[in-house]
Protein backbone atom coordinates (compact mmCIF):
# COMPACT_ATOMS: atom_id res chain seq x y z
CA UNK A 1 0.00 0.00 0.00
CA UNK A 2 2.83 2.38 0.89
CA UNK A 3 4.50 1.71 -2.47
CA UNK A 4 1.25 2.38 -4.30
CA UNK A 5 0.76 5.65 -2.42
CA UNK A 6 4.29 6.74 -3.20
CA UNK A 7 3.87 5.90 -6.86
CA UNK A 8 0.59 7.79 -6.99
CA UNK A 9 2.16 10.80 -5.35
CA UNK A 10 5.04 10.82 -7.83
CA UNK A 11 2.70 10.59 -10.79
CA UNK A 12 0.78 13.64 -9.59
CA UNK A 13 3.84 15.75 -8.90
CA UNK A 14 4.66 18.48 -11.41
CA UNK A 15 8.36 18.00 -12.00
CA UNK A 16 9.07 21.64 -12.87
CA UNK A 17 6.76 23.43 -10.44
CA UNK A 18 7.84 27.10 -10.11
CA UNK A 19 10.96 26.52 -12.21
CA UNK A 20 11.84 28.82 -15.11
CA UNK A 21 12.29 27.25 -18.54
CA UNK A 22 13.42 28.83 -21.81
CA UNK A 23 12.53 27.40 -25.22
CA UNK A 24 14.03 29.02 -28.31
CA UNK A 25 12.03 28.46 -31.45
CA UNK A 26 9.15 27.76 -29.09
CA UNK A 27 6.35 28.99 -31.32
CA UNK A 28 5.97 25.95 -33.61
CA UNK A 29 6.84 22.30 -34.10
CA UNK A 30 9.11 20.68 -31.54
CA UNK A 31 9.64 23.95 -29.67
CA UNK A 32 5.91 24.56 -29.29
CA UNK A 33 5.30 21.04 -28.01
CA UNK A 34 8.14 21.42 -25.50
CA UNK A 35 6.91 24.79 -24.26
CA UNK A 36 3.44 23.30 -23.69
CA UNK A 37 4.94 20.28 -21.92
CA UNK A 38 7.06 22.42 -19.59
CA UNK A 39 4.03 24.56 -18.72
CA UNK A 40 1.87 21.48 -18.07
CA UNK A 41 4.53 20.33 -15.58
CA UNK A 42 4.41 23.62 -13.66
CA UNK A 43 7.24 25.60 -15.23
CA UNK A 44 7.12 29.32 -16.00
CA UNK A 45 7.99 29.32 -19.68
CA UNK A 46 9.81 31.90 -21.80
CA UNK A 47 9.24 31.42 -25.52
CA UNK A 48 11.82 33.05 -27.76
CA UNK A 49 11.18 33.16 -31.51
CA UNK A 50 10.68 35.51 -34.45
CA UNK A 51 7.02 35.11 -35.42
CA UNK A 52 5.07 37.12 -32.89
CA UNK A 53 1.60 35.90 -33.90
CA UNK A 54 2.52 32.24 -33.41
CA UNK A 55 4.31 33.00 -30.15
CA UNK A 56 1.26 34.83 -28.82
CA UNK A 57 -0.90 31.83 -29.72
CA UNK A 58 1.30 29.46 -27.71
CA UNK A 59 1.29 31.81 -24.72
CA UNK A 60 -2.49 32.08 -24.88
CA UNK A 61 -2.84 28.28 -25.05
CA UNK A 62 -0.64 27.88 -21.98
CA UNK A 63 -2.52 30.53 -20.02
CA UNK A 64 -5.89 29.04 -20.97
CA UNK A 65 -4.72 25.82 -19.32
CA UNK A 66 -3.69 27.64 -16.15
CA UNK A 67 0.01 27.90 -16.93
CA UNK A 68 2.41 30.83 -17.05
CA UNK A 69 4.30 31.93 -20.15
CA UNK A 70 5.68 34.97 -21.92
CA UNK A 71 6.86 35.55 -25.48
CA UNK A 72 10.03 37.48 -26.23
CA UNK A 73 10.48 38.30 -29.91
CA UNK A 74 13.96 37.01 -30.71
CA UNK A 75 15.97 36.39 -33.84
CA UNK A 76 18.60 33.93 -32.60
CA UNK A 77 20.97 35.00 -35.37
CA UNK A 78 21.09 38.47 -33.80
CA UNK A 79 23.52 38.85 -30.85
CA UNK A 80 21.64 41.95 -29.69
CA UNK A 81 18.32 40.06 -29.68
CA UNK A 82 19.86 37.27 -27.61
CA UNK A 83 21.34 39.81 -25.21
CA UNK A 84 17.90 41.40 -24.83
CA UNK A 85 16.29 37.98 -24.26
CA UNK A 86 18.53 37.21 -21.32
CA UNK A 87 18.11 40.71 -19.96
CA UNK A 88 14.35 40.06 -19.87
CA UNK A 89 14.91 36.71 -18.14
CA UNK A 90 17.35 38.16 -15.61
CA UNK A 91 15.16 41.14 -14.72
CA UNK A 92 11.83 39.33 -14.84
CA UNK A 93 12.71 35.99 -13.26
CA UNK A 94 16.21 36.36 -11.75
CA UNK A 95 16.90 32.70 -12.52
CA UNK A 96 16.85 30.09 -15.27
CA UNK A 97 16.46 26.42 -14.39
CA UNK A 98 16.05 24.77 -17.79
CA UNK A 99 16.90 25.80 -21.34
CA UNK A 100 16.04 24.10 -24.61
CA UNK A 101 18.12 25.65 -27.39
CA UNK A 102 15.88 24.45 -30.16
CA UNK A 103 15.75 27.15 -32.86
CA UNK A 104 17.04 25.86 -36.17
CA UNK A 105 16.62 25.77 -39.91
CA UNK A 106 17.10 23.35 -42.76
CA UNK A 107 18.84 23.79 -46.09
CA UNK A 108 18.27 22.57 -49.62
CA UNK A 109 20.16 19.48 -50.66
CA UNK A 110 23.24 20.31 -52.68
CA UNK A 111 26.86 19.34 -53.04
CA UNK A 112 29.39 20.97 -50.77
CA UNK A 113 31.13 22.79 -53.61
CA UNK A 114 27.86 24.49 -54.62
CA UNK A 115 27.04 26.00 -51.21
CA UNK A 116 27.08 29.80 -51.36
CA UNK A 117 28.67 31.80 -48.56
CA UNK A 118 25.38 33.45 -47.57
CA UNK A 119 23.68 30.03 -47.31
CA UNK A 120 26.53 28.70 -45.16
CA UNK A 121 26.42 31.72 -42.86
CA UNK A 122 22.62 31.65 -42.51
CA UNK A 123 22.47 27.99 -41.49
CA UNK A 124 25.49 28.16 -39.20
CA UNK A 125 24.22 31.33 -37.51
CA UNK A 126 20.86 29.72 -36.74
CA UNK A 127 21.83 26.13 -35.98
CA UNK A 128 25.22 26.48 -34.30
CA UNK A 129 26.23 30.02 -33.41
CA UNK A 130 22.91 30.69 -31.67
CA UNK A 131 23.40 27.65 -29.42
CA UNK A 132 26.84 28.94 -28.44
CA UNK A 133 25.52 32.46 -27.81
CA UNK A 134 22.59 31.24 -25.72
CA UNK A 135 24.85 29.05 -23.58
CA UNK A 136 27.16 32.03 -22.98
CA UNK A 137 24.27 33.59 -21.07
CA UNK A 138 22.59 30.45 -19.72
CA UNK A 139 25.64 28.94 -18.07
CA UNK A 140 26.60 31.94 -15.88
CA UNK A 141 23.00 32.29 -14.68
CA UNK A 142 22.81 28.62 -13.77
CA UNK A 143 26.22 28.57 -12.11
CA UNK A 144 25.29 31.60 -10.02
CA UNK A 145 22.06 29.99 -8.75
CA UNK A 146 23.74 26.64 -8.03
CA UNK A 147 22.78 24.54 -11.04
CA UNK A 148 20.57 23.99 -14.04
CA UNK A 149 20.01 21.94 -17.17
CA UNK A 150 20.53 22.70 -20.85
CA UNK A 151 19.34 20.66 -23.80
CA UNK A 152 20.51 21.51 -27.32
CA UNK A 153 18.69 20.41 -30.45
CA UNK A 154 20.91 18.56 -32.89
CA UNK A 155 19.53 16.14 -35.48
CA UNK A 156 19.91 12.72 -37.04
CA UNK A 157 21.78 14.68 -39.71
CA UNK A 158 24.42 15.39 -37.08
CA UNK A 159 25.32 11.71 -36.68
CA UNK A 160 24.27 10.06 -39.96
CA UNK A 161 25.41 11.62 -43.20
CA UNK A 162 23.84 11.67 -46.64
CA UNK A 163 24.96 13.10 -49.94
CA UNK A 164 23.88 16.69 -50.37
CA UNK A 165 23.38 17.32 -46.66
CA UNK A 166 26.86 18.58 -45.77
CA UNK A 167 25.69 22.02 -44.62
CA UNK A 168 23.03 20.81 -42.18
CA UNK A 169 25.23 17.92 -41.04
CA UNK A 170 28.12 20.26 -40.29
CA UNK A 171 25.93 22.57 -38.24
CA UNK A 172 24.18 19.82 -36.30
CA UNK A 173 27.36 17.84 -35.69
CA UNK A 174 28.84 21.08 -34.38
CA UNK A 175 26.00 21.25 -31.86
CA UNK A 176 26.99 17.84 -30.53
CA UNK A 177 30.63 18.87 -30.18
CA UNK A 178 29.62 22.06 -28.42
CA UNK A 179 27.29 20.12 -26.11
CA UNK A 180 30.01 17.70 -25.02
CA UNK A 181 32.63 20.40 -24.53
CA UNK A 182 30.26 22.57 -22.50
CA UNK A 183 29.14 19.60 -20.39
CA UNK A 184 32.73 18.87 -19.46
CA UNK A 185 33.44 22.49 -18.57
CA UNK A 186 30.49 22.93 -16.20
CA UNK A 187 29.89 19.46 -14.74
CA UNK A 188 31.58 20.44 -11.49
CA UNK A 189 29.21 23.42 -11.18
CA UNK A 190 26.05 21.28 -11.15
CA UNK A 191 25.06 22.31 -14.68
CA UNK A 192 24.20 19.48 -17.08
CA UNK A 193 24.29 19.87 -20.87
CA UNK A 194 22.79 17.27 -23.22
CA UNK A 195 21.29 17.08 -26.69
CA UNK A 196 18.45 15.49 -28.61
CA UNK A 197 18.78 14.24 -32.18
CA UNK A 198 15.33 14.11 -33.80
CA UNK A 199 14.75 12.14 -36.96
CA UNK A 200 11.85 12.90 -39.28
CA UNK A 201 9.24 14.61 -37.14
CA UNK A 202 5.79 15.77 -38.23
CA UNK A 203 6.56 19.50 -38.21
CA UNK A 204 6.04 22.38 -40.66
CA UNK A 205 9.61 21.90 -41.89
CA UNK A 206 8.97 18.29 -42.91
CA UNK A 207 5.59 19.29 -44.36
CA UNK A 208 7.39 21.65 -46.71
CA UNK A 209 9.77 18.89 -47.78
CA UNK A 210 6.86 16.59 -48.57
CA UNK A 211 4.97 19.28 -50.50
CA UNK A 212 7.90 19.70 -52.86
CA UNK A 213 7.60 16.04 -53.88
CA UNK A 214 4.69 13.74 -52.94
CA UNK A 215 6.99 10.74 -53.35
CA UNK A 216 9.37 12.12 -50.75
CA UNK A 217 7.24 11.00 -47.80
CA UNK A 218 7.38 7.38 -48.98
CA UNK A 219 11.13 7.72 -49.38
CA UNK A 220 11.42 9.15 -45.88
CA UNK A 221 9.29 6.44 -44.28
CA UNK A 222 11.32 3.73 -46.03
CA UNK A 223 14.27 4.74 -43.83
CA UNK A 224 12.27 4.58 -40.58
CA UNK A 225 11.76 1.07 -39.11
CA UNK A 226 8.69 2.24 -37.15
CA UNK A 227 7.24 3.37 -40.51
CA UNK A 228 5.86 6.71 -39.40
CA UNK A 229 6.89 10.27 -38.70
CA UNK A 230 7.67 11.16 -35.12
CA UNK A 231 5.47 13.49 -33.12
CA UNK A 232 6.77 16.77 -31.66
CA UNK A 233 5.48 15.62 -28.28
CA UNK A 234 7.81 12.62 -28.43
CA UNK A 235 10.81 14.93 -28.65
CA UNK A 236 9.38 17.12 -25.90
CA UNK A 237 9.17 14.09 -23.62
CA UNK A 238 12.86 13.40 -24.06
CA UNK A 239 13.77 17.05 -23.45
CA UNK A 240 11.81 17.14 -20.21
CA UNK A 241 13.40 13.90 -19.06
CA UNK A 242 16.87 15.33 -19.70
CA UNK A 243 15.91 18.42 -17.68
CA UNK A 244 14.44 16.42 -14.80
CA UNK A 245 15.96 14.81 -11.72
CA UNK A 246 15.37 11.42 -13.34
CA UNK A 247 18.39 12.07 -15.57
CA UNK A 248 20.57 13.62 -12.86
CA UNK A 249 23.57 11.42 -13.76
CA UNK A 250 23.42 12.15 -17.49
CA UNK A 251 25.52 14.89 -19.09
CA UNK A 252 27.38 15.39 -22.35
CA UNK A 253 25.21 12.85 -24.16
CA UNK A 254 22.70 12.83 -26.99
CA UNK A 255 19.41 10.97 -27.30
CA UNK A 256 18.56 9.80 -30.83
CA UNK A 257 14.81 9.88 -31.44
CA UNK A 258 14.23 8.62 -34.95
CA UNK A 259 11.94 5.60 -34.89
CA UNK A 260 14.88 3.27 -35.38
CA UNK A 261 16.38 5.32 -38.22
CA UNK A 262 20.09 4.65 -38.45
CA UNK A 263 19.95 1.09 -37.09
CA UNK A 264 20.48 -0.44 -40.50
CA UNK A 265 24.05 -0.53 -41.77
Amino acid sequence: MLVQQQRGHNLNTKRFQDMVALVTGGNSGIGRATALAFAAEGARVIIAARRENLGAEVVETIKDKGGEAVFVKTDVTSPSDIENLFKVISEGYRRLDCAFNNAGRGARAQRLINIAMDEWNAVMSTNLRSVWLCMKYEIPMMVKQGGGTIVNCSSMAGIHYEEGMSLVSASKNGVLGLTRAAALEVAHRNVRVNAVCPGFIDTPLVEELVKESPQRKDAILSTVPLQRLGKPEEIAGAVLWLCSKASSFVTGKEIVIGGGQGIRA
